[in-house]
This record gives C-alpha cells, structure tokens and sequence, in this order.
C-alpha cells in the first residue's frame, strides 16, 4: 500500500503540473503523505531559490487553513537553535495539522493545529537545516544578519508562486531563537515597506514563545529556575548569585565567565542531570536506543507522560527520512548526503550573534504600531519565564507604556490557561500554564486559544463562569 501511495502520488502530481488551483503553484502541491488521514484542506512544500548563483535554497511545507483559507491570515513560523527545523518541529511536533504516529511510518491529525485559526507557512531557515541547502559550502557560515536576509528574499519570491497570499494579512511567530529571527526578519520587511513604492508586507502582529531575547539576562534565569524548582541545592544557587557576572555570557563553552562561575555552572547541571528534558522540566525521559529498536521492529513507540507523547520526536525523525515522504513533499531534490535530522550538524552559526539584545528592534517594531505577543510556557528551563516577564516589564517601561491589563489569570474551558499582561494596547506577556519551551507540544488546547486570540485582535479571557 505504501508503495502504491508513493508512485500514485507522483503520477497525480505530474497530471497536476499546471493546472492553477487558486493560482498556487501546482508542481508545489502536497497530493498525499503517506499514512496520512483524509482532510479537506490542500498542503503544499518545495524549494525557493534564494540564490541561485550559489546554488541556494529554502524548503518551505504550507498548510491552507482548515476552513474558510480564502479569509484567514498567513502565519510564518519559524523555529530556533539556532539551526532546527521550523518542518520537524513546528509543522510536524507542535501546531500543525499532523502529528506522527507511534509507529514511525504514519499521521494522525492535531486537533488543535493553528491551521483551525490561520494558513501555516513554515520555513527551514537558515540553509543548511533539514532539507534546506546550497551548493556553496561557505555558505554554512551563517548568522543573525545573512539569516534575515536571506528569508527576506525567500519571503519576497514565495509571494511570488502564491500571489494571492501577497497582500493578506501577515503574522511572524516562532520560538526560542527565533526570538532573534523573528524581530530581524520582521525589522527588514518594515524597511522593505519604508523604501518600496509597490507591495508591502501587511504585516499584522508578531509573536514569540519562550523567546531568546537577552542572553545575559536569559541564562541566569536558568540557574534561578532550577532553585525556584528544587532541582539544584541553595548552596549550588547562592555559589551561581554570588560568582557569576553573565554580563559578558557568550554561548560557546566556557562561556567567558570565571572559573568559579564555570565550576559552578558544571556541577548546577551534573546535579539536575541527562534523566530530565530542560524544556519541560515535568515530562518523563524517553530512551532513543529502545525507540529506535522498536521502530524499527515495527512495534508501537508511543510513550505518554501527561498526556503527551514524549517520544514524538523520535517517531517523527523516523517518519521524515522515509523515502516515500520526502518524495511526497518534494523534498531532498539535491539527494543530501545526510539524513534529515531537527537540528543540524553542517550549520556554522556565529554563537556571537546569540548576545544580541534584542529589545530595541522589538521596540522599533512596536513603535510601527504592530502588536507583539511574548509567551512564556511555565515549565520551561531553557528560556523560563523569570526572564522574559522581567525583559517585557522592562521594555514597557523603556517604551513608556503604562499597564492596560494588570497581571492576572486568563482562562480556557473553565481552567486557568495561564496569567497574562498588557502594556499600551501593543505589548503583551502571557505564560501557559503546564507548557514547556514548545508550548502547543505541551498545552495544544490552550496554545491554541492564545493564537486565535492573538491572530484575531482578542485579549485573552480573564474571567470565567464554571459550572456548578
């Protein structure tokens, strides 16, 4: 059956190469993926030439809204790393249409997919993640400013294969480092609308998971998450407060503090240990070397923990180098001499970029009158909420904004969905309860409901009725 799938998805493609579905690019469209359930929406994925001299290229999966796509918004998402992939994670692990199944070789649908509230655009950005390449092998040395660049152009020419998408209301999210890509990405298209006197981007809102925004402000949330946590001893935490400057915190080890501090940071993480996921300090562990033995027996790998899969990401790992679905996405067209993997190994990315404060641009930003949403879930160790609550206060402030919304809860099917804030109309903080660092991995329901909000210029309820 897979492999009748696979020729007859090919033989339908190429009966639908150019013939115009709402003048989207044929040759694009995502017939079927194998073990896929049946839906009423289209999906497309392919290739953008974003320079063609050096033989590079972004692959991009688009997913039409489930209902009514002529009338809903276009949202970007991109994920961080820096270097992982917006398809694996998420398009195929967090808000997309389909999540993997335990057997590593099919889909079944999200409930909760962002597609109920917008048309998905997802992008492995920069090259050299997933199937994103070049032919140029400098061109794996990348940072903040070529990153933007870069996604500017394919943003200008992935307009052009869905022309109908150019002038529709656009909304730029992602998480974790995309807390850089996002503001940079969003930055250049604001100067591409300063200078054009033709197409501008209509952009709409931007917003932000779990956001890299400080690092010298991000990393010491950490380590104050862990005590706050009790995952490592007031001895380990007071050492961490008393001899760590992180002014000058750089992302390559040691990081460019001092020995104690290094001393310190090294046994705060022998002490929490590998047994614990940091971006999502309550979920169990999953074992790869069982997983991948039992996909490969073709057992079933599902293994939850509070409701969730943990470990999805092995069965999507598996689902996204068979053959069959790279042929179905049209993916891997240069045949990479490595297998797709969520985040790379080839990519040479300037960890200098990572101290980059990000608060100015996002002021710039804010200050075009565009609304941004930062998101925080609760669980999350990577980049916790202790510091970009503090950062979004403090941007506030910087911006002169008084509190429109005083913190408090906000509410979803009668639970609290999270606690939330308002500065000045067009700055919002919001944590979810019980997500982690991939919030609609962890809280689908909930994550939706804060993006429907946000997409369709809602705040989020703070009150509620429970049935008695």
């Amino acid at each position: 059956m897979g492999r009748w799938n696979e020729f007859g998805g090919v033989l339908l493609s190429i009966a639908l190469v150019g013939v115009a579905v709402k003048g989207y690019p044929a040759e694009d469209m995502v017939v079927k993926l194998p073990g896929q359930p049946p839906v009423g929406f289209k999906q497309y994925a392919g290739y953008v030439d974003v320079d063609v001299n050096a033989g590079r290229s972004l692959f991009y999966y688009f997913v039409e809204a489930d209902k009514d796509p002529d009338n809903k918004p276009l949202t970007l998402w991109l994920n961080g790393g820096p270097g992982c992939s917006s398809v694996g994670g998420g398009a195929f692990t967090e808000l997309g249409p389909f999540y993997p199944r335990g057997d590593g070789r099919s889909l079944r649908r999200n409930s909760m997919s962002w597609n109920r509230a917008s048309n998905l655009l997802f992008v492995e950005s920069p090259v050299g993640v997933g199937w994103s390449y070049s032919n140029t092998s400098s061109d794996l040395d990348r940072g903040d400013a070529s990153t933007a660049k870069d996604m500017y152009i394919f943003m200008m020419k992935w307009n052009e294969k869905f022309p109908e998408l150019k002038t529709r209301e656009l909304f730029l999210t992602g998480e974790s480092y995309a807390g850089h890509y996002i503001p940079q990405l969003t930055d250049v298209l604001l100067d591409h609308n300063a200078h054009s006197s033709g197409f501008k981007f209509n952009i709409k809102g931007v917003a932000i998971g779990n956001p890299l925004l400080r690092l010298d402000r991000d990393v010491p949330a950490t380590y104050e998450f862990f005590w706050s946590h009790g995952m490592i001893s007031d001895e380990i935490g007071l050492t961490l407060m008393n001899e760590c400057d992180f002014d000058d915190y750089i992302l390559d080890s040691p990081h460019n503090v001092s020995k104690s501090c290094f001393k310190a940071i090294a046994e705060a993480n022998g002490i929490v240990g590998g047994y614990v996921n940091n971006y999502d300090v309550i979920l169990d562990y999953c074992y790869p070397s069982i997983v991948e033995q039992e996909l490969r027996m073709r057992k079933m790998a599902t293994k939850i923990s509070i409701g969730v899969d943990v470990c999805m990401s092995l069965e999507r790992l598996f689902y996204l180098n068979l053959h069959e679905v790279q042929m179905a996405l049209h993916a891997n067209r240069t045949k990479l001499p490595y297998p797709w993997s969520m985040c790379s190994e080839r990519l040479r990315y300037n960890d200098m970029d990572a101290s980059i404060n990000m608060l100015p641009v996002l002021k710039k930003i804010i200050q075009h009158g565009i609304p941004v949403w930062i998101f925080s879930g609760d669980q999350d160790a990577i980049v916790p909420l202790l510091g970009s609550r503090t950062l979004v206060r403090e941007l506030a402030h910087d911006l002169k904004f008084k509190i429109t919304v005083p913190y408090g809860a906000w509410f979803h099917k009668h639970q609290v969905g999270g606690w939330v804030t308002e500065y000045g109309n067009l700055l919002t903080f919001a944590t979810v309860r019980g997500a982690a660092h991939m919030v609609p991995f962890a809280q689908p329901s909930r994550a939706l409901h804060l993006f429907s909000s946000f997409v369709n210029g809602r705040r989020l309820p703070n009150t509620t009725h429970p049935p008695v």
